[in-house]
This record gives structure tokens, sequence and C-alpha cells, in this order.
């Protein structure tokens, strides 16, 4: 919901990064509600294409719903164009996922290609996707990685003992 006096432009930045957290907590429900019904996705250069909320939530959570599975995704100097009802964004973007149960580490960057569109209850995402500047990927256990806390199996909560006083 809109707060009073915000501009689109920063409506549609609150929604993206609502978009972001909900992706990266897993909160698929939540994640649903901001994307237009007719949403389309087109990630990695596209790669991967889907039509339809459904179908992007469902990708989503098949592919980054494991609590192993661990994601934090970060974007940055917004370029918004409104027009009218319809909106156009390019963000750039950096993003971390990790999974010891797999060894695997990636780091990448690259730019969102977003498009919105205005519904009688506030603004919705109808297009997102990104397309790589570059990936990076690495087994954790070749750079010694150990994942000392997590949202799922630690409660957010750091293992490492630290001095407290």
């Amino acid at each position: 919901m809109p707060e009073l006096g915000e501009s689109d432009v920063e409506q549609i930045s609150r929604l993206k990064y609502a978009y972001l957290r909900h992706l990266d907590c897993k909160q698929w429900d939540e994640l649903g509600t901001l994307l237009c019904e007719d949403a389309t996705a087109a990630y990695s250069g596209g790669a991967y294409a889907f039509e339809g909320r459904e179908a992007i939530i469902g990708f989503l959570r098949r592919n980054l719903g494991s609590e192993t599975f661990h994601t934090s995704h970060r974007v940055h100097h917004p370029e918004i164009e409104v027009a009218g009802d319809e909106a156009r964004a390019v963000w750039a973007m950096d993003d971390v996922n990790v999974d010891p149960s797999l060894d695997f580490y990636l780091s990448g960057a690259g730019f969102y290609e977003d498009r919105y569109r205005r519904e009688a209850d506030g603004w919705r995402i109808s297009h997102t996707g990104y397309r790589r500047s570059f990936e990076t990927v690495m087994a954790m256990s070749a750079a010694r990685m150990a994942l000392t806390a997590s949202w799922w199996s630690t409660d957010g909560r750091s293992t490492l003992e630290v001095q407290d006083s």
C-alpha cells in the first residue's frame, strides 16, 4: 500500500526492495502479491523465462526454496521512468548465493530490467528479469568457507564464539 505523499518512483523503489526481501526470506506468498497476475520473467539473460505469477513463483520456490540454499540480492542505482500507469526501470544488481549442502558459492552482478503497472491498489511488477555482467562460482570447501549463521537453521544467530566482556 502506498504511503501518503510518496511519489511513483519511491513506490516503485519500495516495491523492488520488498521483492528482494521476500525472495531472500523465501516468503513466496508475499512475493506473489507483488507481481501482476500476468507477469513475465526472464532470468539469467532469458535462459529461464516464465509467463504468469504462478509459474514465476513456482520456479523460484523450486530453485531457491531449500533451507540450505541462502541468497542475498541487492539492487542500487535505479533508473526509473514513469509514463502514466506504466513504468520501466533498470537496476544495478549484486547477489551472493550459498548452499553448503552442495558445496556451492556463487557471486555475481548484472542489471535487472523491470516493467511495472499501476493497478487499483498500487504498483505491481509486470515483468522482471536480469542479465549478468559477470558470475563466479566456487566450491565453499576450496576456500575453507563455513556457514556460521542461517535464518532457517540457527534463527539468524551466529555460531561463532566471541568474548562478551
